[in-house]
């Protein structure tokens, strides 16, 4: 090495090497995980109704996460002073749950048994999907993890109960996840539109606990009010639908959805959310790159993954 006899190692620019999320290590043995974060992918799309091609999200967003990895720990922010996963906290990627094409119930048990090695190993889970039935499986492995309260940044409800005898497929998960005991609650954030879900869904939902905030109402709100719907004290698992943004910064989704979120609208609820629950998982999903050329969903995926990842850690005291 010329010039800078001082530097040892590699420079490790973002666009070398193999892309697991942030270049972290890769965990091919779940039983073998030591970490505070663990990355799992879902490549499943078998529950979308319109158009498919989340399959390919994992990937996307694990490649536009070596953006932001430029072999250094940490990301200073010079707006909060502060400097976001640094060193200290781990992070690994567990690769992705093994997905069997035209079996849901098969896929979504290979998902599940990967949250739990991730759970068992005392680490955040976090899922890149896949649509957004892979949440089924996800919250199916917080059984025996205690109370959990839901935050979902969408466009749509996706309380659909049954339809045509489809009970697991995207249009289904926070139905799911609110028949479940342990799921106390939901905060449903950026609902609007035409939704696919029928006003019986809408009045299914608050029956059980649902919190609704449009798009409107959240901004009227601003982060903090819409953090402090959360109950105080919960434990908080955060879904996060790509849709849940503008298709104008985010138009690879299966199901784009005009009037969303832009970036910072979904970034400072998240930081509010962070500082004053327990974040406990956090799945994002819905990703579909091929119909984005820019790449820049699959960015904003990756840009609010590690953010979020930041604020939680800081908030647990890792400086």
């Amino acid at each position: 090495m010329s010039g800078h006899g001082y530097e040892t190692g590699r420079l490790n620019l973002p666009f070398v090497g193999i892309s697991t999320f942030g270049k972290r290590p890769y965990i091919e043995d779940w039983s073998q995980i030591n970490a505070d974060i663990a990355i799992l992918g879902a490549p499943f799309d078998f529950g979308t109704q319109w158009r498919s091609g989340a399959r390919f999200g994992p990937r996307a967003v694990r490649e536009a996460s070596t953006l932001f990895s430029f072999g250094h720990a940490g990301a200073y922010d010079h707006e909060d002073d502060a400097t976001y996963l640094p060193g200290s906290v781990r992070m690994v990627d567990m690769g992705d749950a093994d997905i069997v094409h035209t079996d849901t119930m098969a896929s979504h048990a290979n998902i599940e048994a990967g949250v739990r090695a991730a759970l068992a190993a005392g680490a955040l889970p976090v899922i890149i999907g896949g649509d957004h039935s892979v949440n089924i499986p996800c919250i199916n492995a917080f059984d025996d993890q205690g109370d959990i309260h839901i935050l979902q940044i969408d466009a749509h409800l996706d309380f659909v109960d049954e339809r045509h005898g489809v009970r697991f497929g995207h249009g289904n998960p926070m139905r799911r996840a609110a028949e479940k005991q342990y799921v106390t609650g939901l905060t449903q954030v950026g609902i609007r539109n035409v939704s696919s879900t029928a006003k019986e869904g809408y009045d299914d939902a608050r029956t059980m606990g649902s919190d609704i905030l449009s798009v409107r109402q959240a901004r009227a709100l601003g982060p903090r009010g819409v953090a402090k719907r959360i109950p105080r004290g919960a434990r908080v698992y955060i879904t996060i639908d790509i849709d849940g943004f503008c298709p104008s910064i985010a138009p690879g989704t299966g199901t784009p959805s005009h009037g969303g979120f832009l970036y910072y609208d979904v970034l400072e609820i998240l930081q509010e959310v962070a500082k004053h629950h327990d974040v406990v998982g956090i799945d994002l999903v819905e990703v579909a790159p091929d119909y984005d050329p820019t790449g820049s969903t699959a960015i904003l995926a990756a840009q609010v993954l590690l953010n979020l990842l930041g604020f939680v850690f800081h908030a647990r005291g890792f400086r």
